[in-house]
């Protein structure tokens, strides 16, 4: 045997890659997501290793499973991560009550889109951020500005949602309505919310995001607890593990939320509105 043929050979980054990608394409799809984040950990905890990067400034894996281990033993995870979903609860089911309302109202009545519709326009790009001085001056220091914070990110996405969702519905199915009889409530619910639920599950989603966004941006500033107050807690400590960890909690917390949200497209007027628009 040639002794060359003996010696192994390094395996290139372009065949490391192609085995891998083959591997996740013959795995099941729901282990897909799996293998990649252990692909993504493994890569990480290896570039730890051979010290590509500082772990003072950017922690390894085992290093983030420490302190994970860590903030549950001593409740703090449990604790924080209840505190902010409670803010992001409130704020966002008072815009939820509030938005869709308002939004079915100004899309039925052109008079009100035309007279409101300018001024919701002008206030929804303002960042929710922006109005932390005054949500701090008018309602102090603790959960209230916070609530208010996700409430204001949460309501303008849904009520311009909602409002556009009712001025598009074909004029056939109003017709229609009308001609069996249908008015007022009764054509609003008949009709009216199933032609617009999907547009309206669509900005819950979107808006359920950003309300996940605003709270921990708010705790940073405004309270002693939730996750954004670990994260900046975290950080000053100089506990960067801990940092990733929160971040590592707000993913998954916001996929959980996501997964609920998404799971009202079983509605059966849901499935009615999507078959025949």
């Amino acid at each position: 045997m040639n002794r060359a043929d003996a010696i192994p050979q390094p395996v290139s980054p372009v065949s490391l890659w192609q085995s891998l990608q083959h591997l996740l394409l013959s795995a099941p799809r729901s282990v897909r997501p799996i293998g990649a984040f252990a692909i993504v950990l493994a890569v990480w905890q290896g570039a730890a290793w051979l010290g590509l990067f500082s772990t003072q400034s950017f922690p390894s894996p085992l290093a983030c499973v420490s302190g994970m281990r860590e903030v549950i033993l001593d409740g703090r995870l449990v604790d924080y991560s209840i505190a902010s979903l409670f803010r992001v609860t409130v704020g966002w089911y008072l815009a939820v009550l509030v938005a869709i309302p308002l939004g079915l109202l100004l899309g039925w009545h052109p008079v009100l889109h035309d007279a409101l519709n300018p001024f919701l326009q002008f206030l929804r790009p303002i960042s929710p951020l922006a109005w932390i001085p005054v949500a701090m001056l008018w309602f102090g220091i603790g959960d209230r500005p916070a609530i208010f914070l996700i409430f204001l990110a949460s309501f303008f996405p849904l009520a311009v949602a909602t409002a556009s969702a009712v001025t598009n519905i074909k004029k056939l199915y109003l017709r229609a309505a009308t001609n069996i009889g249908l008015k007022g409530f009764r054509l609003i619910v008949r009709v009216v919310l199933p032609a617009t639920l999907p547009s309206i599950i669509v900005s819950l989603r979107i808006s359920a995001g950003i309300a996940w966004l605003v709270v921990v941006a708010a705790e940073m500033i405004a309270v002693k607890s939730g996750l954004g107050f670990l994260i900046i807690d975290s950080r000053n400590a100089l506990r960067m593990d801990l940092v990733i960890v929160g971040m590592v909690a707000i993913g998954a917390i916001g996929i959980v939320l996501d997964k609920g949200i998404r799971r009202l497209e079983t509605l059966p007027n849901m499935r009615w509105a999507i078959g025949k628009q």
